[in-house]
């Protein structure tokens, strides 16, 4: 229920930011090999966007299932025992995810907000360019808690 909920809100953003970063991007090959006036901003420009689009992006993996796994022991294990080791997976993705992307990037936007610091091209606030850390994890935790809550293991 919530991963479709944030499935119609990720999908699109993504699609936009991707959009986005294509046009900044073409923007400043075009300025600099056809103006001869490379545009000042789009080099971080597309470094942020990129940085969004990465972390949004793994957050949507994750809900999906998609992400990096290893399977050489579920493999071997009969459907119950499965079941056991994704739900312990889970647990630790959640555990881990909290640690660092939650409380780790909500210090790092926190630290950020408190020195004032800005982009040196764009003059945006880096901590709006790093809200997207606490952001995602928090996106990755409620995808893993839906699939640990709602028993939703992919076979692999």
């Amino acid at each position: 229920m919530v991963n479709k909920k944030i499935n119609r809100i990720l999908t699109p953003t993504l699609a936009a930011l991707m959009a986005l970063m294509t046009i900044n991007v073409l923007w400043q090959v075009f300025s600099r090999y056809i103006l001869q006036s490379p545009s000042s901003f789009t080099d971080e420009l597309a470094r942020y966007l990129l940085i969004w689009l990465g972390m949004l992006g793994a957050a949507y993996a994750a809900g999906q299932g998609n992400h990096l796994a290893i399977d050489l022991l579920s493999d071997r294990l009969n459907n119950s025992q499965q079941i056991v080791v994704r739900r312990i997976i889970s647990s630790l993705i959640i555990t881990f995810v909290f640690a660092v992307m939650v409380i780790g990037g909500g210090r790092l936007v926190y630290i950020t907000g408190k020195l004032n610091q800005t982009s040196a091209a764009l003059h945006i606030p880096l901590t709006v360019v790093y809200a997207i850390i606490p952001i995602s994890g928090a996106l990755i935790i409620l995808y893993e808690m839906e699939r640990l809550v709602g028993n939703r293991f992919r076979r692999v």
